[in-house]
């Protein structure tokens, strides 16, 4: 007799097969449905009062979707929301998830005048998935083995781990290495364990600056994880709903936003979240006409924000800027489509991290053939500089030679 989990284990397929990676299914919600969620995550409690910021914050966010128009945070509760009310569980936990580290998904508040605790996304519907969130201990390596597990015994239910800063997970190497890319192909055991983790140059110092992306693309292969840097608001709801849509599992690493959590970055539309739609694992420039694009610049996260103020200070037709929203694995056909869309403009990596780090490793060695050249910070020791001068300087450098 089979138990519960195993049941729905025996319900998903397993596969590596490239076509199954190429292109995302539709995670698109009917309006009403987001128009619900929306709703109850803007309201407060009858009889609750709101701590002055949390007031502040709340109003903010309603003038913005006023105009159409959703923040990081919303986008990542809104995903959690729809999956509750499908049924279904959400699971997360990590130092400081309830409020977010860096201030912006205040998951839980608390009343100003008897500190009671609300869970903002409790009270959707009676029938809904249960949304557990645990503000964890400093233990990096035991907590993200016991989420690993947690979704081992749970493929039903979407199971995340974010970390403070995303070099916090250096702390749970062992199970990301033995458990996380290499489980499936050791046990054939699938996982949909989520791993958020805070990335992006900023000038807060070495060990607050990169989680390492390369070191995770280092252990992709044979399509068993899915690594991200995303720079819309909806299309990260469309890739955390996308863990679930498909008939498989495979771990999620997404490399998340900090400074770059508000409005104006990140932003992403009402719309783009309504059934027919779906995760975009490439964005193109929108902006350009391609007859007159000499230069493509293709970047990943928030670097891409920082490429299109100079696109835009300086009224630039043409150079187009791509972004590649999923990493691992690569979308190539997407990819290859754009290219022959700008022929023959020169092509270029634009990335934030030391030429020897970030995702330029992993595309030099596994798709040369494009024929792209890296603009990044010179190779480096240490992730980046302790001195926000100096990275200031950097990052106009990265920005200047990118456009030049």
């Amino acid at each position: 007799t089979y138990q519960e989990p195993e049941l729905i284990w025996k319900a998903l397929k397993k596969t590596f097969d490239d076509k199954d990676f190429q292109e995302s299914p539709d995670t698109g919600v009917p309006r009403p449905v987001i128009d619900r969620i929306l709703n109850h995550l803007l309201t407060f409690p009858e009889g609750f009062t709101p701590l002055p910021q949390i007031a502040k914050i709340n109003d903010a966010k309603k003038q913005l979707v006023s105009t159409g128009k959703i923040d990081w945070a919303l986008g990542e509760l809104l995903a959690y929301g729809t999956i509750l009310l499908e049924g279904r569980d959400v699971r997360m936990s990590g130092q400081d998830v309830k409020r977010g580290t860096f201030s912006h998904r205040h998951a839980c508040i608390f009343d100003a005048n008897n500190d009671h605790e609300v869970n903002r996304l409790d009270g959707l519907s009676d029938k809904q998935g249960k949304m557990r969130i645990y503000n964890s201990l400093l233990s990096e390596y035991a907590v993200l083995g016991f989420e690993y597990g947690y979704a081992l015994a749970t493929p039903d239910a979407l199971v995340l781990w974010e970390a403070q800063f995303g070099d916090f997970a250096n702390g749970a190497g062992t199970i990301i290495d033995q458990f996380i890319f290499a489980g499936e192909s050791k046990w054939c055991r699938m996982n949909g364990l989520v791993m958020l983790l805070p990335h992006g140059y900023e000038g807060q110092g070495p060990e607050h600056s990169s989680a390492r992306l390369e070191r995770f693309l280092q252990g992709c292969a044979e399509n068993n994880v899915t690594i991200a840097n995303v720079t819309s608001a909806s299309n990260f709801f469309h890739l955390l709903r996308r863990q679930l849509v498909r008939p498989f599992r495979k771990p999620l690493i997404v490399m998340t936003p900090k400074s770059a959590l508000r409005a104006p970055f990140n932003l992403g539309e009402i719309s783009e979240l309504e059934t027919g739609n779906r995760f975009r694992e490439i964005l193109d420039d929108t902006s350009v006409k391609a007859k007159d694009v000499k230069r493509v610049l293709v970047c990943s996260g928030k670097v891409y924000y920082d490429l299109l103020k100079r696109q835009q200070d300086e009224k630039r037709t043409d150079v187009a800027i791509i972004r590649l929203e999923q990493i691992y694995p690569f979308p190539k056909k997407q990819f290859e489509t754009l290219l022959k869309k700008y022929g023959k403009a020169e092509l270029f990596w634009v990335q934030e991290e030391p030429h020897n780090m970030g995702a330029w490793g992993y595309l030099a060695t596994n798709h040369s053939e494009y024929g792209w050249r890296c603009v990044s910070r010179r190779s480096a020791a240490s992730p980046a500089t302790g001195f926000p001068k100096a990275h200031e300087k950097e990052q106009a450098e990265i920005v200047g030679k990118a456009f030049s």
